[in-house]
């Protein structure tokens, strides 16, 4: 499994003659009875073939018409009708006649009168109320803040979303994932769009590759900000509700939980990787997703939506949601958010040691310790393995580096190494 920025039916066909059931019966175009041909019964099949005279024998009763009483013979000669039948056939025409007039005249009235008035019992949508903290009600509250971003350049085009977290009466800032301010390379155009379909063509203020964030900044003013609630009050279960432009769908909604915390991911490539101690949820996010928030019950972001984990690539080669997204907490990126607005640039804390990636055992490697670095004024020296920090579990280098990078500068840790030995460590910090 692997971890990626998340940046149309068939009619049946008609059975051919092939595949029609098998009767057993050649194909002649008749119904199928059921025998065989040669059983089929012909008044030659029962003729007698004889010069003898046939003698049948004299029925004894004359047979009647069932329901029919026989027929009595007249007086009247053949081809003329008796004055009764005359005065009955001229009777019938003329009540046909009648009868055909007033059915006529009866439908010219039911066909010209107005049709019955029909009314059906209806509930208009705007008498149903909506709680504050219901799904409905949080979407309608933050989808004002949150954009679609639309990135492109010479080398390519991307989609991505974000959210309003400042705005001046002259300007706006917008929070996004360092992969979609950037990802399309070269001189890019950089459009925002609002919920009103409105745009503003955007700068990026800052980046910072290592958490995967950027700030972005527009031209227009008295903008509704993003309220930012505290990550670390999260606990797994939250309610979650992600929204943005997956596939450029903008203000997409979705919902789930928060499935884990401290995830420790990784996403981007040898040059610019970023690790996150990200939130898990089950909440959809899909390539567009990118950016957008993902807030609690209150409609507070307590994340930035970043990256999912996929099985594979799907059919039109873009992977989707399984269900397993990751977002950067709020309070990590608060802290680069705020850094990049003032000086365009940001830190991430570090404790001065080089680590060997390829080291297959439990726990982080050291292989050298920064001259000058936070760790040079401790006890912490090459081939020590770190097996824990602040007391969480440590499987491997990527995990100490995710675990680190979600503290601040100046932040005290204990590090556990694998002989039991805590050393303490005061976290320095490097410049993006």
């Amino acid at each position: 499994m692997t971890q990626t920025p998340e940046d149309p039916q068939i009619q049946p066909e008609t059975p051919s003659a092939a595949d029609l059931p098998n009767t057993g019966l050649p194909n002649t175009g008749l119904p199928n009875t059921g025998l065989p041909n040669n059983d089929l019964v012909t008044n030659e099949a029962i003729a007698v073939a004889t010069d003898a005279p046939v003698e049948l024998p004299t029925p004894d009763l004359t047979p009647t018409w069932v329901y029919a009483p026989p027929v009595v013979a007249s007086e009247h000669p053949a081809g003329s009708a008796s004055p009764a039948v005359k005065k009955a056939i001229i009777a019938g025409a003329i009540s046909g006649l009648i009868a055909g007039m007033l059915g006529f005249v009866g439908a010219s009235v039911i066909g010209n009168s107005p049709s019955p008035s029909i009314s059906l019992p209806s509930s208009k949508g705007q008498k149903s109320a909506r709680a504050d903290d219901s799904i409905a009600g949080i979407a309608q509250a933050v989808l004002p803040v949150v954009v679609s971003i639309d990135v492109t350049s010479d080398q390519g085009s991307g989609t991505g979303s974000g959210f309003v977290i400042r705005s001046t009466a002259k300007e706006s800032f917008i929070l996004t994932n360092n992969h979609v301010a950037t990802g399309s390379g070269g001189a890019q155009k950089i459009t925002v769009t609002f919920q009103d379909q409105s745009q503003e063509t955007a700068t990026i203020v800052g980046t910072d590759a290592s958490y995967d964030l950027a700030v972005l900044r527009i031209d227009r003013g008295n903008l509704p900000v993003a309220a930012l609630g505290d990550s670390s009050d999260v606990v797994v279960g939250d309610a979650t509700i992600a929204i943005g432009s997956p596939l450029g769908l903008t203000g997409t909604v979705t919902s789930g939980i928060v499935s884990a915390l401290n995830r420790p991911v990784t996403a981007g490539d040898s040059t610019d990787v970023s690790f996150i101690s990200a939130i898990q949820t089950d909440a959809a996010i899909n390539p567009g997703n990118s950016g957008g928030p993902l807030v609690n019950s209150r409609g507070e972001v307590i994340g930035i939506n970043s990256a999912i984990a996929t099985t594979g690539s799907s059919v039109s080669g873009q992977s989707g949601s399984i269900g397993l997204g990751f977002a950067i907490p709020i309070n990590q990126a608060r802290r680069v958010a705020t850094e990049l607005i003032a000086t365009g640039s940001s830190s991430y804390p570090v404790i001065g040691v080089q680590l060997d990636m390829t080291y297959d055992g439990q726990g982080a490697l050291v292989d050298s310790v920064v001259a000058d670095g936070p760790a040079s004024k401790t006890d912490l020296a090459p081939d020590d393995v770190i097996t824990e920090i602040d007391g969480a579990k440590v499987s491997d280098g990527t995990e100490l580096v995710v675990r680190i990078r979600a503290k601040n500068p100046g932040d005290v840790v204990k590090l556990t190494l694998s002989d039991g030995k805590v050393i303490e460590v005061t976290l320095g910090s490097n410049q993006n």
